[in-house]
């Protein structure tokens, strides 16, 4: 695995070893940091489910201003702080090391803080968190996204998302591979 595109561009990555920690693929990276272009430059990004770091990482390198980290497996945790200190971004990204209902469930971190774009990539397997961490960003009170905040789930194609969660539309689907991103904005 490799960093993409920006300032830490072709820097190597780790990844956790087996299969418990499916990295996003470099291609579906790449399309999915070409949609978030516009968006990406000082945007307050929070990865859940972060595995190695990968995206949060690349999102740093394309110029996010904050990157939230969000990974509760030991060993992604081992290799994704590893990845940061390797690229000197332990001080840039903060990591928080609970379960993504967790975390979303305990408020906004800091008390204030919203985010801009949230990516998330469960466990292909793990249905039941998406449906959790959709559920709980597009509560009423979605108090972690700002008016015009961006939700994207990576997910199996062949695993159907609703259409809405909330106060989150799906606003656009792209398919590679067996892979599917889906894009939810605020209604």
């Amino acid at each position: 695995m490799r960093v993409i595109g920006g300032s830490l561009r072709r820097r190597t990555l780790e990844a956790p070893a087996g299969l418990s920690t499916r990295p996003t693929s470099d291609r579906l990276r790449e399309t999915l940091f070409n949609v978030l272009a516009p968006r990406i430059e000082g945007a307050h990004f929070l990865d859940l489910y972060a595995g190695s770091g990968a995206v949060g990482i690349e999102a740093v390198s394309r110029g996010a201003g904050r990157v939230v980290l969000v990974e509760r497996a030991a060993p992604a945790l081992k290799v994704l702080r590893s990845n940061l200190e390797r690229l000197g971004l332990r001080a840039q990204v903060h990591v928080e090391a609970v379960s993504v209902g967790a975390f979303l469930r305990r408020g906004r971190p800091g008390g204030g803080e919203t985010f801009d774009i949230v990516f998330m990539d469960p466990p292909y397997e793990a249905m039941s968190e998406y449906e959790l961490a959709l559920r709980l960003l597009g509560r009423e009170t979605a108090t972690f996204l700002t008016d015009h905040a961006v939700v994207v789930a990576e997910h199996r194609r062949k695993e159907r998302l609703e259409d809405g969660y909330g106060v989150l539309a799906r606003t656009r689907t792209l398919e590679q591979g067996d892979a599917v991103l889906s894009f939810y904005k605020t209604a």
